[in-house]
């Protein structure tokens, strides 16, 4: 699981996407970074900005001059790094760019790759040379030598060579792309902002990050889907759309973006996560109602932030049948951060311990 960002015809583009990572920082906390594309004039060509780096999108671009000064252009891409293959390192921070024989393009990808070993090897043998551990790089090889006349030839026959789960958004001279594998198992929305010289567009991992942009969510991009974004759609409000597979598969959604990944006002799959999780603890009290008296009330307890709605969901069921109360027995530090997806065990029964306390007022 990470977080990507896209954003296309806003003088400020970087610092939309900068805001959009900050709502997404809960998908990825060991990196970040954002690209942009801009215009060299004096040498009339196109140019990257660049700027990526280790912790927190806070951290990583402390230096707000970085968007005035690296990061120019109306179009960029952006990538919060959860390691869930690769090592933590600086090799494998995204989004990754590099320039080929049709121009520039960079790629930030939110998945897991299930044939990355056989087409690593395959690569390698007919001479790539890899700059990183991720499976994410793949994409970049693929695209770069593939045959095919026209950019989104070579993204559809390079996201069809590969199998598994991935959500990507994809930078161009020319466009903003975004697709999602033909089982749609991670999620990506795409969004408008109105503004002074137009429309602007924007992709992302989850709505909350339209929502900290003032941008009108306008849709999912759909499962098997690649989505064009480009000067047409800027200027009518039309995408150019392409089928991955020719054979239209049935959507598979990780369940445990609604269980844990995603933020609760965010709207992922087509449904409000915050009342996904709310049901799924209606469900579980109707299954596994706990049986209480006036004189011994059953305590319901949320391991927080995750599990709050889905408790409260529990508590409103449990308490038609048996007195139930909805308590905060559990307290969360805040400065740990998200525990599940911190780098390893032994990190990760660390900031456990360190991540909760006991209200014993509560529970005695």
């Amino acid at each position: 699981m990470c977080a990507i960002v896209g954003v296309f015809n806003h003088p400020r583009a970087s610092v939309l996407a900068y805001y959009a990572l900050h709502a997404l920082q809960h998908r990825g906390q060991e990196a970040s970074g954002v690209v942009t594309m801009y215009r060299d004039e004096e040498r009339d060509k196109a140019r990257f900005g660049v700027h990526k780096g280790e912790g927190l999108v806070l951290d990583v671009f402390r230096d707000h001059q970085l968007f005035e000064t690296t990061l120019k252009g109306r179009s960029a891409i952006g990538h919060n790094r959860y390691s869930t293959t690769g090592s933590n390192s600086l090799a494998n921070i995204q989004p990754f760019h590099f320039s080929y024989s049709q121009g520039l393009f960079s790629l930030a990808h939110n998945g897991n790759l299930t044939n990355t070993r056989q087409l690593r090897e395959s690569l390698k043998n007919e001479g790539a040379i890899f700059q990183s551990t991720t499976d994410s790089e793949i994409f970049l090889h693929l695209i770069a030598r593939s045959k095919q006349p026209d950019a989104i030839g070579r993204i559809r026959e390079a996201v069809r060579t590969a199998k598994g789960a991935y959500s990507l958004v994809m930078l161009s001279e020319h466009a903003l792309y975004a697709a999602r594998d033909p089982n749609g198992f991670r999620p990506l929305c795409i969004g408008r902002i109105k503004h002074d010289e137009g429309y602007a567009y924007v992709v992302a991992s989850e709505s909350c990050a339209l929502d900290i942009l003032s941008a009108e969510y306008l849709r999912d991009v759909e499962h098997n889907e690649i989505l064009v974004i480009d000067d047409h759609t800027a200027r009518t409000g039309e995408f150019t759309s392409h089928y991955i597979s020719d054979s239209m598969e049935k959507s598979s959604h990780c369940i445990f973006e609604y269980v844990y990944f995603s933020r609760p006002d965010s709207r992922i799959f087509g449904h409000q996560v915050d009342k996904v999780r709310r049901k799924m603890g209606k469900t579980l009290a109707e299954e596994s109602p706990v049986a209480g008296t006036e004189d011994d009330k059953v305590v319901v307890v949320a391991v927080p932030d995750s599990g709050n709605t889905a408790t409260l969901g529990y508590a409103r069921v449990n308490e038609k049948t048996y007195p139930t109360r909805y308590e905060i027995g559990l307290i969360r530090s805040h400065y740990v951060g998200r525990t599940f997806i911190a780098p390893g065990q032994n990190t990760r029964e660390f900031k456990v311990k360190t991540k909760f306390n006991v209200v014993r007022g509560v529970l005695e």
